[in-house]
């Protein structure tokens, strides 16, 4: 449930921070207080749309947060799926708004809005004023089915989704298959040439490295050798003088030094290891310039096969693994091009055996779906005449699609008539603005015990209704927060009695400047507030008395 909200720096808010409780909060004020800026602010750190003319005039940034605790364990493990880890229980969205651009965290980590907007939804569910638009549209008639039967329907959904993959892929493959035999003859012969052409190049995973290896020595080979051969000419070879023969020399010069004194004997072998690491240095040396000696036709050869392995790379693949890949896939495409008729009746037996497949899904869901609507149009219907729909008749409609989708093969739509006598007409063009709203309701109380979303805003769901609709309004209100936490803003005494925390948003003028404030009222105040939404400015004892019982009939409702 949503536990804490702070705004800072929007609209008229300077800075507000409201804890909210489990059940049923209401939020009233007068018109223009700005209950719709913090209900606006709420969006905004759900990753609604934010421009700088919200923020408060003379500040650098905005900021919203809220904070929930996530008790649910679906959610968690939804909220795993995104590697987003509850601590200490709680999830904390924040949006920091600055001009032109906005930074959104989770739990203090930098998060896209992709992200911020998945995590919202799983936790708060906001109906606003328009909210109830969405009936309008049949297909958001079968989305609220398929919530209250989930139970039944959740496992079919899935098969008839994987049943539909399987059906469309098998259906692209076969439309993409036909060829006429023109086409067919042009593509066994280019695949015949290229399986040939890379066959004939006899390739090996070698190839790759050691040509490339081998090209690069013989390349850098010439001058290498020259650069060995003038060493070990210095080292070995020069007739005039080179380094072993006037080590030699050295040594028997020092031979004789070495027979008469120690010191002299001492540097004596020193030479004379020096000249051994000399003969195994040239010998090294020799073999080292061997190692590049090659012919030019070795040369010859190797480029030859490096450009023949370059050229194939650039035609079949990037690495000689990948052109040997593309070699079996044609080899493979050549036994389809070969026996194509064969091919193509096996592909269309795969899709009729999907299709097959699909109906048999499909048409198991939709006979859960409509046993399900029996008793969900029931409940609808009950809840309609609890709000006052006295003669309403409520009925869901199947017909089945043109095409197969994954979703099923059904379309359903709400069909309603309010009035004795009047025939039963699509919800869109039945129901008012105002019907359409208290519809709304009544299918989110239907749906309480079904969604995982933890908290639920109502924004002025009270929209051009009074009197008992209004009682039977609240009673729904306070069904529904028994079961979820739900935040409501409204006008009406009726739902604001039911209140299990009840709080005033107020606006007031200092040094210039104007606030909005909120603070939770205790039962004295609620009271207050509710005479007042009662009887506007004069509040008189009677109306104040009407507020108290008013107060007292709604914690005795269920």
């Amino acid at each position: 449930m949503l536990e804490n909200l702070h705004v800072k720096n929007l609209a008229l808010i300077d800075e507000i921070e409201v804890e909210f409780q489990r059940g049923l909060n209401i939020l009233t004020g007068e018109t223009g207080a700005g209950k719709s800026i913090l209900l606006g602010s709420v969006n905004l750190a759900l990753g609604g749309r934010y421009t700088a003319d919200l923020l408060r005039t003379g500040a650098k940034f905005g900021l919203v947060e809220l904070t929930f605790s996530v008790e649910n364990e679906t959610i968690v493990q939804q909220l795993d799926a995104l590697d987003i880890y509850p601590e200490d229980g709680r999830i904390t969205l924040s949006r920091k708004l600055m001009e032109g651009r906005s930074t959104s965290k989770i739990n203090g980590e930098t998060v896209s809005m992709a992200t911020l907007k998945d995590v919202a939804s799983m936790l708060i569910d906001i109906h606003g004023q328009h909210e109830h638009q969405t009936l309008i549209h049949k297909k958001n008639h079968l989305a609220f089915l398929d919530l209250y039967a989930r139970e039944a329907v959740t496992a079919l959904k899935e098969k008839t989704a994987q049943a539909y993959q399987k059906y469309h892929s098998c259906k692209r493959k076969l439309e993409e298959s036909q060829l006429d035999e023109r086409e067919r003859k042009k593509e066994l012969s280019l695949a015949e040439f290229e399986v040939r052409e890379i066959e004939e190049a006899k390739l090996s995973e070698e190839d790759d490295e050691e040509l490339e290896y081998l090209y690069r020595r013989m390349s850098d080979g010439k001058k290498i050798t020259e650069e060995i051969g003038e060493a070990y000419q210095y080292t070995s070879e020069d007739s005039s003088g080179n380094a072993s023969d006037y080590l030699s020399r050295a040594i028997r010069a020092l031979q004789e030094v070495a027979d008469c004194d120690e010191q002299g004997a001492a540097l004596y072998e020193q030479l004379v290891e020096i000249d051994s690491l000399l003969n195994d240095f040239n010998r090294e040396l020799s073999d080292y310039a061997k190692m590049f000696e090659f012919s030019e036709e070795d040369f010859y050869e190797t480029e030859t096969r490096l450009n023949e392995v370059n050229h194939l790379k650039s035609k079949y693949g990037n690495s000689v693994t990948e052109i040997l890949a593309y070699c079996e896939e044609k080899k493979q495409r050549l036994k389809v091009l070969e026996d194509y008729e064969t091919y193509i009746m096996e592909l269309q037996d795969e899709l009729q055996t999907a299709k097959k497949t699909y109906c048999k899904f499909s048409s198991k869901l939709s006979k859960e779906r409509q046993k399900a609507a029996v008793q969900f149009v029931e409940e609808i219907r009950n809840g309609l005449v609890e709000l006052n729909f006295l003669d309403v008749q409520f009925e869901m409609r199947f017909s089945e699609l043109e095409t197969f989708t994954a979703g099923g093969i059904d379309e359903a739509e709400f069909y309603l008539s309010t009035n004795p006598g009047e025939a039963l007409r699509p919800m869109g063009t039945a129901a008012s603005g105002g019907e359409l709203s208290r519809i709304m309701l009544v299918i989110k109380s239907v749906l309480a015990d079904k969604e995982d979303t933890p908290t639920l805003i109502f924004d002025e769901i009270d929209t051009g209704i009074s009197g008992i609709t209004a009682g039977k309004v609240a009673e729904k209100m306070r069904y529904i927060g028994k079961s979820r936490q739900v935040l409501c803003i409204t006008h009406l005494a009726q739902i604001a009695a039911m209140a299990d925390a009840h709080y005033l948003i107020e606006k007031s003028a200092e040094q210039n400047t104007t606030h909005t404030k909120i603070e939770v009222l205790k039962d004295e105040q609620s009271v207050q507030e509710i005479a007042r939404l009662l009887g506007g400015a004069k509040i008189t004892d009677n109306i104040l008395e009407s507020a108290r019982e008013m107060k007292d009939l709604a914690k005795r409702t269920i």
